[in-house]
Order: structure tokens, then C-alpha cells, then sequence
């Protein structure tokens, strides 16, 4: 791979945690929930002073060690890239937060409205950081990590850890709030369509979009 190939791929990556950010944000601003991989950091937001996106990266880091108790040895050195993309992820999370200040739906049709689109923009998002293929996410990295020592597979891994998440992040807001504060039928529809809205960008343009790398 070129450098000049390899300086594509990573400005596309970085352009795709924007968007992925403004998915998540968009997602939270319809107060249904949010998705299952930020369920935690969000859950946490609601009633610590530490922004969503500071929330983000200390989860991060947080499933970074993690990685790095499952891997051991075996954890990889490009893996350690995690720390800057986390940085630079829970920046776009605050920013985009701030940039959709002035959204507030009001009535369930358009807090739906407002989770579709943002689950349409996290799976562009989210299609983005695969056609890159230079890094992913600490969220990715460790369902990654489980599946190979584990010897699972990789699509129902990320289904168990995503659940797991979303368990937390319930029982979480159960006994800080005595409510279900982060996880609501917005984080199972997100769940739900992110990964399927990503996987049919990668059909329908994933070749157009490597041929541009």
C-alpha cells in the first residue's frame, strides 16, 4: 500500500468517526435510547458533570486495558492506534453534541424520525471505517480480541458484547435513576439496523469507493 493510499484511507476513517459521531448524536437527541456500544458513556452523562464525549473516552481506555488482559502478548501494535481514534472520536461526540444543541423533537413521531435518520447516518459512518480498513474502533478491537481467543464467531460476538453493553447500561440506569435512562427501543433498533444499513452501503458502493483508495 502507497503512502498516498495509506494518507486516504486515514482521512476517510477520520471523516467517518465524524460521522459516525453525528449518528450517535443524532440518535441521543431523539431520547430513545442511544446505541448499544455508547449505551454506558451516555447513562453515565445524564447525571455526572464529565461530558458524553469525556464519558466515551474513558470507556474507551477502559476497553482498551481490557484488550489488553484478554490479548496479552498477542495484542497487536497497530492496536495501540485505539488511544488517538478515541481522543479524536469523543472530540466529534461534543462537537456534534453542540452542533444539534438547537434539535429537540418534540412527540414520539419525530423522536422517531430523529433515531432513523440517525441510524442511517451511523451506518454510513460506520461503512466509512470499513471501506478504510486502517483501524478500528476500541468498541470493534475488542469483540475482535474475544473472538479470536475465544475461537467464536465474529457476528454473533459483537451480538452478545453489544447485549452485554446494553444490560449494563440498563441496570446502571436502574440504580442511579431508578429509571431506564440510557437504554430504550432506540438502542435495539439501532442495534438492529446499524449493521444491516452499513453492510448494504458496502454492496452498493463499497467497489466505487475502493477504487477512489
Amino acid at each position: 500500500m502507497s503512502k498516498q493510499e495509506l494518507a486516504k484511507r486515514y482521512l476517510f476513517f477520520v471523516a467517518g468517526l465524524f460521522v459516525n459521531s453525528l449518528g450517535i448524536s443524532l440518535i441521543i437527541k431523539a431520547e430513545m435510547g442511544t446505541s448499544p456500544i455508547s449505551s454506558i458513556p451516555y447513562t453515565l452523562s445524564i447525571g455526572f458533570a464529565p461530558s458524553l464525549g469525556m464519558f466515551a473516552l474513558f470507556y474507551s481506555l477502559l476497553l482498551i486495558c481490557l484488550q489488553l488482559v484478554i490479548l496479552r502478548s498477542r495484542f497487536p501494535k497497530e492496536y495501540w492506534l485505539q488511544i488517538p481514534v478515541s481522543l479524536g472520536f469523543s472530540c466529534f461526540i461534543d462537537l456534534t453534541m453542540g452542533m444539534l444543541d438547537f434539535l429537540n423533537p418534540q412527540g414520539y413521531l419525530w423522536q422517531l424520525v430523529s433515531l432513523l435518520i440517525g441510524c442511517v447516518v451511523l451506518g454510513v459512518g460506520v461503512f466509512m471505517e470499513m471501506a478504510a480498513n486502517v483501524v478500528m474502533l476500541p468498541g470493534e478491537c475488542t469483540v475482535q480480541a474475544i473472538s479470536s481467543t475465544l475461537h467464536t464467531d465474529f457476528g454473533k460476538s459483537k451480538v452478545a458484547v453489544d447485549m452485554t453493553m446494553a444490560l449494563v447500561a440498563a441496570v446502571l440506569g436502574l440504580v442511579m435513576y431508578q429509571e431506564l435512562a440510557g437504554v430504550r427501543e432506540g438502542t435495539f433498533i439501532s442495534a438492529l439496523l446499524v449493521g444491516f444499513l452499513a453492510r448494504t452501503f458496502q454492496r452498493l458502493i463499497g467497489p466505487q469507493v475502493q477504487a477512489i483508495f
